[in-house]
């Protein structure tokens, strides 16, 4: 058997300020290719890690030409939503997104926590996966990052999760792979991570990520990181991984335009300085509006059920703005 898996392809109709070409035209060359090195490589099953549109709801108008490229995917699609597949991040408004409506059409598979098992030729693979919500890379990992394997060969897990190598900054939320090194998974597939981190092997168990399909930052690291696909390969007794860079990615150089960057430093200046106003006042330190929800609901001694309310009010506003927009 033989898989096919990218993340992150974040699908619009618009492109990004910093970047110097014309984003949804790039795109789809890069669905194209990748559509084509799965027929080359002869793959069985396709696997998407999350943030299939950039946006929860896209007009059908811009995902029309996307939509079309997955058509043509001869195996089965299967993926996970991202952040930015949700209306405030609440797992909830899934089946009122596009990727929802994608699902009801068939063009793709959504993967839960109840696993799917994929066969080819008496090898037998267990599929699951754990789409974003408000509380990833907060609660305890084991719930979203960590499966059980059973009466199969192998057992892949795929997460939008802020999985990383090493720690970052403080504050931030994120999931270290010794965290979750216990899980039974013999493969876990990562998105939600842009600039991906190196395959990383513990106990026989094998942590990947290889990164966003597409550059939305300018940042140094994001300009030098190739673009690329992963195919694995589990017709022998370890999985085999093979990195493909796609041909059709630009150079960061040619696609990004850093003359922003000095710009988003005076933006980042000013956010630290608004940050910092803010902690004076209430202590709080995210800049996350349902994390501030929640530090202010503690330090108010709100209950728990004020939090949830806020969190959905907040989604359905989410929702009816985008609504709001596509009647424009």
């Amino acid at each position: 058997m033989r898989l096919l898996y990218f993340t992150d392809d974040h699908k619009r109709g618009t492109t990004p300020e910093n970047r110097k070409d014309n984003f949804p035209l790039t795109l789809l060359a890069k669905l194209n290719e990748v559509v084509k090195i799965a027929k080359e490589q002869e793959v069985d099953y396709v696997l998407h890690g999350g943030d299939f549109f950039d946006v929860p709801a896209p007009a059908l108008s811009v995902c029309a030409d996307y939509l079309q490229v997955y058509q043509r995917f001869s195996v089965p699609v299967y993926t996970i939503p991202g952040n930015h597949d949700l209306f405030g991040h609440n797992i909830e408004t899934l089946p009122r997104t596009m990727l929802g409506f994608a699902a009801r059409l068939g063009i793709v598979h959504l993967v839960g926590r109840e696993p799917v098992y994929l066969e080819k030729r008496g090898l037998r693979v267990q599929l699951t996966g754990q789409g974003y919500h408000f509380e990833m890379d907060r609660r305890d990992r084991s719930l979203d990052y960590v499966v059980n394997k059973k009466d199969c060969a192998y057992a892949i897990h795929m997460v939008h999760g802020m999985l990383l190598q090493r720690a970052l900054f403080p504050g931030a939320f994120y999931t270290l792979i010794e965290q979750i090194s216990h899980t039974e998974a013999d493969l876990t597939l990562a998105g939600h991570n842009h600039l991906g981190f190196p395959d990383t092997e513990i106990d026989g168990k094998y942590f990947i990520n290889p990164g966003a399909l597409v550059r939305l930052s300018n940042h140094r690291q994001e300009m030098k990181r190739p673009v690329q696909v992963v195919v694995i390969d589990l017709s022998g007794s370890q999985p085999v991984f093979e990195k493909i860079r796609l041909k059709s990615a630009a150079p960061g150089d040619d696609v990004l335009d850093r003359s922003r960057l000095e710009e988003a430093a005076f933006r980042e200046q000013k956010l630290a300085g608004y940050m910092a106003e803010v902690k004076a006042a209430g202590s709080y330190q995210r800049t996350d509006v349902r994390v501030l929800l929640e530090e202010i609901a503690q330090a108010e001694k709100l209950p728990a059920m004020v939090i949830e309310e806020a969190v959905r009010r907040i989604a359905l506003a989410e929702e009816s703005l985008a609504q709001g927009d596509d009647q424009l």
